[in-house]
């Protein structure tokens, strides 16, 4: 029977266009329309009408009927849901979530609905409001009555409760996918991704369509910068469902983590084209121009996004975060008027704060400048948990291991690579223009402030995931030459992605590794390293002043960033003396001071010949990922090596907390005059 002969009956009729919407969209519509001509509005037939347009690319006829049938229809759940999806394609994410939460009011177990309204408020930034959505989504998907307690769990937040009941659901019902896919969702939450990321690939042997396991699982690798392997499953979401705006927008995320930023941006501007209103997207786009160097793009998209969102505060210190940036009037009476809402939330208030206090900076409005600095920074401590002690702890620890007889007992160990040259320190050191300096020549890629190294240290520690646990750096002891070597092959292999170019020797700026070069000197002997150090005033003031995306959690406290930096200047000296003349130390005023000797010895120091292209590194367009990425596309200049003294009067605590740190620089101090900053064990 062709699409235009409707069948004898109207049930049969509904059953072939059923059918044919698998196979041929196109068709399946005719058949609707044909079964509209017998029986009009028949709801049956109008949603396969609407779901067979949408599915052939007709969004604009799609949504005509599905309007029509869910305002002729207002308690069919099916209806609002088909309508949602829809509207989704088409980027209206209000309306679709609108429709999308009518139709889970009306059947609360509608799985498909609440996974959709789950990626929308991925789309939009609303991670809580998604993790709920998708929570919702298992407790809808799961039919067998065993599991509907623990899904019950799991929705009310009740995680070691849910846990509980699924571990032993498993133990008699080990290959339960619904059941490994929600202990996996309760590994997520708790952060343990590795232990998410093993159950989400058994869901995937038992269940290979299983595709948002696949999504979750894609997710999780992401977050533990598996980004070669979060690709892959991507690619097959992709193949499955090739206009699913949240899988190109993970895919554009993943993307910006191997340095790929060109076909970022063209998936952010996919996403954006079906999406215009999302503002979160708009600012992530944005990220990734001025990554790029396109910084006028980046702008507009920042303007954008503040226009969809004037409480957005990330937007405005976005702008601020270019540094070269400067706000208008305007922007800044708009920012007050922002702050002043009594509803704002505190991440919206803190970058906020940040960006006022740089606005008023440029204004040299210098106390109003620092007290919302001050604020700012006050903000984002009470959010995190940093305790300076451990720091301290983890200081010592490292001392009384890691002697020259440590390291003599294992010359020989790690991977033969010379390829990596790992500059590190504190942030605002300068070592974003000495990555720029090297990656301007010939022989050097520059990358990113890679995590492998901090990742490397934090598996070693063990089951708290943490790099500072006391149990390392203690487990370096245990490590044989093979693991060593093991260790350095797969830095080598995981850092791969990252480079683009065939260069020999390529750029770690990870600030942080300074923590690691025992692990460093072990697992990759041959690599060279490199201390970017700044006047302690002027290096802890600049890092109080910037608000990191991640990390760098010392730095919003005066006293916690002056022992900080003391912690560091310890560390670095006992290395200077038990591996004398394996690391070289840039320091950045004499860097801008006398450039050209500096350069030369930096590159000798890597077994570099001169070029001149080191010195006109500003020209060198490659993308920088750091908030001095516009400042390293200028000549050298030195009008900001003493601008903290502006702030001076605010900043006792960080002078009294760095002692004689201060006065010893650009040198150290005695290593016993530092034994009165280290806290009693």
């Amino acid at each position: 029977m062709s699409a235009g002969e409707p069948t004898g009956t109207l049930e049969a009729a509904l059953a072939q266009a059923r059918r044919l919407l698998q196979a041929d969209p196109s068709l399946a519509a005719e058949q609707a329309e044909e079964i509209l001509k017998v029986a009009p509005q028949h709801p049956v037939a109008m949603l396969l009408l609407g779901v067979a347009r949408r599915a052939g690319g007709d969004a604009p006829g799609s949504l005509e009927t599905l309007r029509a049938l869910a305002a002729a229809q207002p308690n069919w759940a099916a209806a609002h849901y088909e309508l949602g999806m829809t509207l989704a394609d088409r980027g209206l994410t209000a309306d679709a979530l609108a429709s999308l939460r009518r139709a889970v009011a009306l059947k609360p177990s509608m799985p498909d609905a609440w996974r959709a309204i789950g990626d929308q408020l991925n789309m939009t930034g609303d991670a809580a409001g998604a993790d709920v959505a998708y929570a919702r989504h298992i407790k809808a998907s799961t039919q067998d009555p065993r599991l509907l307690v623990a899904a019950s769990a799991l929705v009310d937040g009740k995680i070691a409760q849910a846990e509980g009941l699924l571990r032993a659901h498993l133990k008699q019902y080990p290959t339960d996918v619904a059941a490994i896919r929600m202990l996996a969702e309760v590994a997520a939450r708790l952060g343990r991704n590795a232990d998410a990321e093993t159950l989400l690939e058994r869901c995937l042997e038992l269940a290979p369509s299983f595709h948002a396991a696949r999504h979750q699982l894609a997710i999780v690798l992401q977050r533990q910068n598996k980004v070669t392997a979060a690709l892959r499953q991507i690619e097959q979401l992709d193949r499955q469902d090739p206009h699913n705006s949240a899988y190109r927008n993970l895919r554009a995320v993943v993307l910006v983590k191997i340095g790929d930023y060109r076909q970022a941006i063209d998936n952010y501007e996919q996403v954006l084209a079906a999406h215009p209103d999302q503002p979160k997207i708009w600012l992530s786009y944005g990220h990734t121009l001025a990554t790029a160097g396109r910084e006028t793009d980046s702008i507009a998209a920042y303007r954008r996004s503040i226009q969809l969102s004037p409480q957005l505060g990330e937007a405005y210190w976005s702008l601020a975060n270019l540094k070269t940036f400067r706000f208008g009037a305007a922007e800044v009476e708009a920012m007050r008027a922002q702050i002043g809402r009594g509803d704002l939330g505190v991440e919206d208030r803190y970058h906020l704060d940040f960006a006022l206090g740089k606005a008023l900076e440029d204004e040299r409005r210098y106390a109003e400048s620092f007290e919302h600095y001050l604020k700012g920074n006050a903000l984002r401590r009470s959010l995190i948990d940093y305790q300076a002690d451990e720091t301290s702890a983890f200081v010592r620890r490292s001392k009384q291991l890691l002697s020259a007889e440590f390291f003599a007992a294992r010359a020989g160990y790690g991977a033969a690579a010379v390829d990596p040259i790992f500059v590190v320190g504190l942030p605002r050191a300068g070592s974003t223009l000495i990555e720029q300096i090297l990656a301007s020549h010939s022989l050097v890629e520059g990358t990113m402030e890679l995590p492998d190294i901090l990742m490397m240290a934090a598996a070693l520690a063990g089951p708290k995931n943490s790099s500072l646990d006391e149990r390392y750096p203690a487990v370096l002891a245990g490590l044989s030459a093979a693991a060593c070597r093991d260790l350095g092959e797969q830095f080598i292999e995981t850092t791969r992605i990252q480079r683009k170019t065939g260069k020999p020797l390529f750029i770690d700026k990870m600030p942080n590794n300074f923590l690691h070069i025992g692990l460093i000197r072990l697992a990759l002997p041959n690599a060279r390293i490199i201390d970017a150090r700044r006047h302690p005033m002027a290096c802890c003031f600049s890092a109080f002043k910037q608000l990191f995306a991640q990390g760098q959690h010392y730095t919003y406290d005066l006293d916690d960033i002056g022992r900080y930096y003391c912690d560091y200047v310890e560390l670095m000296q006992h290395f200077d003396r038990v591996l004398p003349g394996r690391i070289h130390r840039v320091i950045y005023e004499t860097l801008i001071e006398d450039t050209e000797a500096e350069v030369r010895r930096l590159l000798a120091y890597c077994g570099l010949e001169f070029e001149g292209a080191c010195l006109r590194f500003h020209e060198n367009d490659r993308p920088v990922r750091t908030p001095s990425a516009r400042q390293v596309r200028k000549p050298i200049f030195r009008d900001g090596i003493d601008h903290w003294r502006h702030y001076e009067p605010w900043l006792q605590p960080v002078k009294t907390a760095l002692g004689p740190v201060l006065d010893a620089y650009p040198g150290a101090p005695d290593i016993w005059n530092l034994k009165s900053f280290e806290n009693p064990t």
